[in-house]
């Protein structure tokens, strides 16, 4: 008898909880899209930040998606000096989930002020002006998920080393954690795969320093990018990364990142970066992702998962570099359930 009251009790608790934790669901879900309470309900979500530099104060534009006290994700673009526009394939799988996400453009980018100044050009200060877009967007330690890609990856690396008590979890999408590795890796296996003939139009071109000269751009587009940036022939290319690419800041491209697409090269300010060593400090949960025809090792993304002290490795069988878009099928669902088993405390490393 005692053992069939016991047993009674257990399931009452049970059913109970889950009955508490429903409401909760559901109520997310309801308010999604209700942007009544809010004070960017004018402007659909967008808001302009004022951002302090040594250079004077800035404006940078983000767009807040959604509705979610719980996971709120600040998307960190790549390039450096692209735009929020990498992201948009996210309109289609985020909104779903009930998950918040804010569209941000770096200060430099299309969309947010660009000042004629390479002394702002640094990782630290875009450190300090991500800081202060989550202090603006009322993000905290409960809700933060910071997730970049590329530069993107490069950025949310620097400011986790310095500010991870802020944030709930840290995604780096298709980026490596040493320049060096990232140069030895276009050079010594993504370059030799290329029909030589092409290969050596592009390195006569870059000997030259013709960077200008438009063969340049068409061959990359046509024999590289096709097949490590976005796998998809150009014609089919989404108008999203069309109008991404339209909207680039070469100034401040070819600062930190340099001309060529074969690494970081010449005077690049990004050329000699390297945080390997600093990496195992790291505690928040971490998804790392790798793809298998990306510009970065995969390997090297999935050593970053086991570096970190709360990794977990997403590995993109059919993605190149913007795997949300040529490897949609894998990359979602697994930024989905990292995102949700954080949240619901179910996290574990991999």
């Amino acid at each position: 008898m005692k053992l069939k009251v016991l047993i009674c009790s257990v399931i009452s608790v049970l059913f109970f909880s889950n009955c508490q934790e429903k409401p909760k669901e559901d109520s997310i879900k309801a308010n999604y899209l209700d942007f009544s309470k809010r004070d960017d309900q004018l402007t659909g979500g967008i808001k302009m930040i004022p951002i302090k530099t040594p250079k004077g104060t800035f404006n940078v534009w983000t767009k807040r998606v959604g509705n979610n006290p719980k996971i709120k994700v600040l998307l960190l673009h790549g390039g450096p000096g692209l735009t929020h526009e990498l992201y948009e394939s996210f309109d289609g799988y985020f909104p779903n989930e009930s998950i918040e996400y804010i569209y941000y453009d770096q200060l430099g980018s299309y969309y947010s002020d660009q000042p004629n100044d390479n002394s702002l050009w640094t990782n630290e200060r875009f450190v300090e002006e991500v800081e202060q877009v989550r202090i603006a967007l009322g993000l905290d330690s409960s809700n933060f998920y910071l997730m970049g890609q590329s530069w993107g990856g490069i950025l949310a690396m620097e400011y986790a080393l310095k500010y991870q008590k802020n944030l709930k979890g840290l995604i780096i999408s298709n980026m490596m954690a040493s320049a060096a590795e990232y140069n030895a890796y276009a050079k010594d296996v993504l370059a030799p795969q290329m029909d030589p003939k092409i290969l050596k139009q592009l390195q006569d071109i870059e000997n030259n320093n013709d960077f200008d000269n438009p063969k340049y751009s068409e061959l990359l587009f046509k024999h590289y990018y096709t097949e490590h940036i976005l796998r998809m022939p150009l014609e089919k290319w989404p108008e999203s990364i069309n109008r991404c690419f339209k909207h680039i800041n070469p100034n401040v491209y070819v600062y930190m990142q340099g001309h060529s697409e074969f690494g970081i090269t010449g005077n690049a300010t990004l050329k000699n970066w390297d945080v390997k060593a600093r990496l195992k400090t790291l505690t928040v949960p971490t998804l790392s992702i790798g793809s298998k025809y990306d510009t970065m090792d995969p390997e090297h993304m999935k050593w970053i998962a086991n570096e970190v002290q709360n990794g977990r490795f997403l590995f993109c069988p059919n993605g190149s570099h913007l795997s949300q878009y040529d490897d949609p099928k894998t990359y979602f669902p697994g930024v989905i359930k990292f995102l949700k088993d954080v949240d619901s405390g179910e996290f574990r490393k991999s």
